[in-house]
């Protein structure tokens, strides 16, 4: 028994010359008997000799160079005045701020300016946030390199303003950007899109020499310019083949420069996995997974000033199954027996397009998606746009899928005329847009 209490008070004796706290084990969380509380004392159970109090929490509005000095001369081991536990385990500091100077930085000769964008908006009521637009295809010309790289430089719009920080020679391409909303047609505009599809690429062979070549980066996908006369010329060619059929033809109102989103997709069920019931009987359940085929397609037209030129974004992404491969199971029964089930294994064709083009106004751009696999469900609506037989209709297969893209010119000029239903496209949200 007395060496039990010589050994604790050898212990205790060694504590206090060492200098540390007594609760130091509590203070780690063990709890052992005669320890304080569970909670981290300020100096996070490491000695206090030396070190300075216990500072405060700095105001949020402090500068960041008392934190920058204190992290300097912090050694391992201690918890200085200003530093938290998490930094004292390793973990990274708050990032740190300087105040700023009062002038931005002009080095490459920026300048400020403000363009006036309510000749634009101002037209379009019911369009949410029509300035967007403006940013985004300043974002395309320029790049979004150019506003987060040297030399500083920053974009900003609201509804009727749009602020820029820049080189005069970025002013130089915002204004000619900004010159085609203000001072071009703000009137509705009409494209007319015809899609088709044909059974053999061959029909190239007959249109070749009446059709413009245009180069096209996405793999798989041509295109090629055609005069108003030669495009009827190739559409009574494709329209005299047994395997072509025309799967949508309609007009789109657009108004300039803003982005419309054209959907249509549909999920179809398959069996992806067998699994035991928790029942035991049946021993197993087909497992469901659903996959959504379909399209998605983005068009973003801005027309010159003088109307003469179109410049278009499109975006399109096109998920197809192809087929659904069975793959065999035996699985397991309790008395020795197999239970023999099927599960499917999708065959999914992805293609992707996210191309812009420039073209006189009064011609025609054709594209070629190329023969791609086509899907064999039931369109879920046959008025939506690219349904879900706009390939090779409700047959399995494949084909070249062909898209006729026209300017009309103003909607007000083209109601009048009976042809093709119009279609008012709804604009994409304004939170995400899918830009650039």
């Amino acid at each position: 028994m007395e060496s039990m209490r010589l050994s604790t008070l050898l212990i205790v004796m060694a504590t206090s010359a060492l200098g540390w706290d007594a609760n130091f084990v509590s203070a780690q969380g063990f709890g052992l008997p005669g320890g304080g509380s569970n909670t981290v004392s300020p100096t996070n159970g490491f000695p206090t000799t030396g070190l300075p109090p216990a500072a405060t929490v700095p105001s949020t509005a402090a500068t960041s160079t008392a934190a920058t000095s204190t992290a300097a001369t912090s050694t391992p081991g201690r918890v200085n005045s200003g530093q938290t536990a998490l930094q004292s385990l390793g973990q990274s500091p708050v990032a740190t701020s300087v105040a700023a100077d009062k002038t931005l930085p002009s080095g490459a000769g920026q300048k400020y300016r403000k363009y006036d964008l309510s000749p634009y908006t101002g037209h379009l009521k019911q369009v949410v946030r029509p300035e967007q637009a403006v940013v985004d295809w300043i974002i395309r010309e320029t790049g979004s390199d150019a506003w987060f790289s040297p030399p500083f430089g920053f974009l900003n719009a609201d509804h009727n303003t749009l602020s820029v920080y820049h080189t005069p020679e970025m002013h130089q391409v915002v204004g000619e950007v900004v010159e085609k909303f203000v001072a071009g047609d703000t009137e509705p505009q009409v494209l007319s899109v015809k899609v088709l599809n044909v059974g053999n690429p061959n029909w190239r062979n007959r249109a070749h020499l009446l059709m413009q070549h245009v180069g096209v980066d996405s793999p798989g996908v041509q295109a090629w310019l055609l005069s108003k006369e030669n495009a009827a010329m190739v559409m009574n060619q494709l329209r005299q083949r047994t395997d072509t059929r025309v799967k949508q033809d309609l007009n789109l109102v657009l108004h300039n420069g803003q982005t419309q989103k054209l959907t249509s997709t549909l999920g179809k069920n398959y069996v992806r996995n067998m699994r035991q019931t928790p029942t035991g009987w049946p021993p197993y359940e087909p497992e469901t997974g659903e996959i959504h085929v379909g399209y998605k397609v983005e068009i973003s037209p801005l027309l010159s000033t003088d109307g003469k030129v179109i410049d278009c974004v499109i975006k399109a992404e096109i998920d197809q199954l192809d087929k659904l491969l069975p793959v065999d199971l035996e699985l397991p029964l309790q008395n020795n027996q197999v239970h023999r089930a099927q599960i499917d294994v999708p065959q999914v064709v992805s293609w992707r397009l996210n191309e812009r083009f420039r073209w006189p106004s009064d011609m025609i751009l054709l594209l070629s998606c190329g023969v791609v696999a086509s899907p064999d469900a039931k369109p879920a609506s046959p008025m939506s746009f690219l349904n879900m037989d706009l390939l090779t209709g409700t047959t399995t297969g494949r084909a070249d899928a062909l898209m006729f893209i026209q300017f009309k010119g103003r909607a007000s000029a083209n109601l009048t005329h009976t042809g093709p239903a119009m279609q008012m496209a709804s604009p994409q949200n304004p939170t995400s847009r899918g830009r650039y």
